[in-house]
């Protein structure tokens, strides 16, 4: 990218260095302070994306032959710390970056110690063939493990793949997700109690994925617009939701307990919350800032997996998990319920109450309106005209 190499240029020359040769983290961050009295933050966040990328380059040109003469484990282990540098310079979420490792990690154990510096598109085609004939794995679970292969591959190994024809593909079945009738919704709201009640109702009211439920922060809840707005959604997308009226008051007792939170931390001087990408650095002190806090704070602190700091998160993901499936049992609903039920049914509710589909594809952030169509199989709305010739007779 040219504008990649303009920053570069300009950084060198800001800090009167020639190309190659080393430089600090002080020196970056001199640079991009300097750039942000003048530039707007994208430009800003394009410059530290070139240098951090220029650096990544610099230090693998440099360890690449230590590499090769040491120990596989060794290699791979600087492999792997060099896969993590780079997943977090393209601002992958947290998610991404386990989920990659873990795939590259089986990877590892499936090639019995052989060099990653000679590694070739056989050995993915036959990881992948292994995945689906040996270890009978999902369409879509074989697909994550390529993504994951490939991004070592192009990225760190800087090793293009041309074709997977040979490759034994895992049979893509069709499933249709379960969903649950407005009155089975009702009574599994019955057995959940407090900030968990809330969360699902938030979920099933506006639609939401887990995550995205967990991210909300202050400046993301609109109460005079009744909106909620989801910031980096799946595929880095935002997108506006519905905040249903019932919870309105709930929703505002939960954003007064997080300003106790808040308050009790800037008493406490604990360090602001986690933000997203380079504002932090950009912008020390906003994640002390009351709009950036979470809705659905923790009430202990934790530290931060990247950063290594002790901070406030939001609430962890197994509380509304265990809370559901609890409430499943004692409601006596015979279907496997899980939180992304609540966005399924969300979503088919609104098409039988006669929404059109378009709609249902905005509220819930698909990309293609295919990923939304399978909830018509769904809707109940479509099979109220159809008699069975049983009935009939």
């Amino acid at each position: 990218m040219p504008y990649y190499l303009t920053w570069v240029t300009r950084f060198h020359d800001f800090c009167d260095i020639k190309p190659g040769l080393p430089f600090s983290s002080d020196d970056i961050h001199r640079y991009l302070k300097k750039l942000s009295r003048t530039y707007e933050d994208w430009q800003v966040q394009q410059a530290s994306d070139a240098i951090g990328l220029y650096r990544i380059c610099q230090r693998h040109k440099s360890s690449t032959p230590v590499q090769n003469s040491a120990a596989p484990v060794k290699q791979w282990k600087a492999v792997a710390d060099e896969m993590i540098r780079m997943i977090r310079l393209r601002h992958l979420s947290r998610r991404t970056e386990t989920t990659y490792m873990g795939w590259i990690r089986s990877y590892y154990r499936f090639l019995k110690g052989k060099s990653p510096h000679q590694l070739n598109q056989t050995d993915v085609k036959d990881y992948l063939t292994h995945l689906a004939a040996d270890r009978k794995v999902a369409a879509a679970t074989q697909n994550q493990a390529f993504n994951a292969v490939l991004f070592l591959y192009r990225h760190i190994l800087s090793i293009e793949i041309d074709t997977l024809d040979d490759v034994v593909r895992a049979k893509q079945n069709r499933r249709l997700p379960v969903v649950l009738t407005q009155e089975e919704i009702g009574k599994l709201f019955q057995y959940i109690r407090g900030t968990n009640l809330l969360m699902a109702k938030t979920i099933y009211g506006g639609g939401l994925r887990l995550r995205e439920c967990l991210n909300l922060r202050i400046k993301d809840v609109d109460f005079k617009r009744h909106r909620l707005i989801v910031r980096a959604g799946k595929g880095d997308k935002d997108r506006e939701t519905l905040m249903p009226k019932q919870i309105k008051e709930d929703l505002g007792d939960q954003v007064r307990k997080a300003w106790a939170l808040h308050a009790q931390d800037q008493e406490n001087n604990v360090p602001g919350v986690y933000l997203p990408h380079a504002l932090e650095r950009k912008y020390p002190n906003a994640g002390k800032e009351w709009y950036w806090q979470w809705v659905f704070a923790s009430h202990k602190l934790s530290i931060d997996p990247r950063s290594k700091i002790m901070r406030r998160h939001h609430l962890h993901p197994t509380n509304l998990q265990r809370a559901i499936k609890k409430a499943t049992g004692q409601g006596g609903i015979g279907k496997r319920v899980t939180v992304h039920t609540l966005r399924h049914s969300f979503a088919t509710h609104l098409l039988e109450n006669g929404y059109d589909i378009r709609t249902v594809q905005e509220l819930l952030g698909h990309s293609s309106i295919k990923t939304t169509m399978i909830y018509t199989h769904l809707s109940q709305k479509n099979l109220m005209g159809v008699k069975s010739p049983l009935d009939g007779i």
